[in-house]
């Protein structure tokens, strides 16, 4: 897969700390969800202290869930973003710069069955946390952490 690098950048643009833009969420294995009025701040702190213990969940903008989401797979040390936007024209992905150049894998599984390397996945999860957290708030990515941006 070929990627262009998008560094992290020191300065994260404000918004809203009440605002939310998902619209759908899809809970993986178990496949609970919770659709527009359905996500309330309760639900998004649940999903944000979820994540430092391990989750698979699947945010988007698109009320159906079909596109302009962002997947979430933590175990608790590992956590990989997945982020399609533009009607899944782009695709962006959590970059880890410790691992460039190198095809290890780590524990975590797309979907249950694609590997995914050690390169796209990162070891801070309080800056993934956050990084979940402003996708939620503005459906953006969040400027503070490494990202790859898939070409091609």
């Amino acid at each position: 897969m070929k990627l262009q690098i998008i560094p992290r950048q020191d300065a994260t643009p404000a918004f809203g700390p009440q605002t939310i833009r998902i619209q759908h969420i899809a809970y993986y294995p178990s496949g609970n969800t919770y659709e527009g009025n359905e996500i309330t701040e309760k639900v998004v702190s649940k999903i944000l202290s979820e994540i430092p213990r391990g989750i698979e969940v699947r945010l988007s903008l698109d009320p159906y869930g079909e596109t302009d989401f962002l997947e979430i797979i933590c175990d608790g040390e590992w956590l990989a973003l997945g982020c399609s936007s533009n009607g899944g024209q782009e695709n962006y992905y959590s970059y880890n710069p410790a691992f460039a150049g190198t095809e290890e894998l780590c524990p975590l599984t797309s979907g249950g069955q694609s590997p995914i390397e050690k390169y796209l996945a990162i070891n801070d999860i309080a800056a993934g946390t956050e990084a979940v957290a402003y996708f939620i708030r503005t459906g953006g990515l969040y400027p503070r952490i490494d990202w790859a941006k898939q070409l091609g």
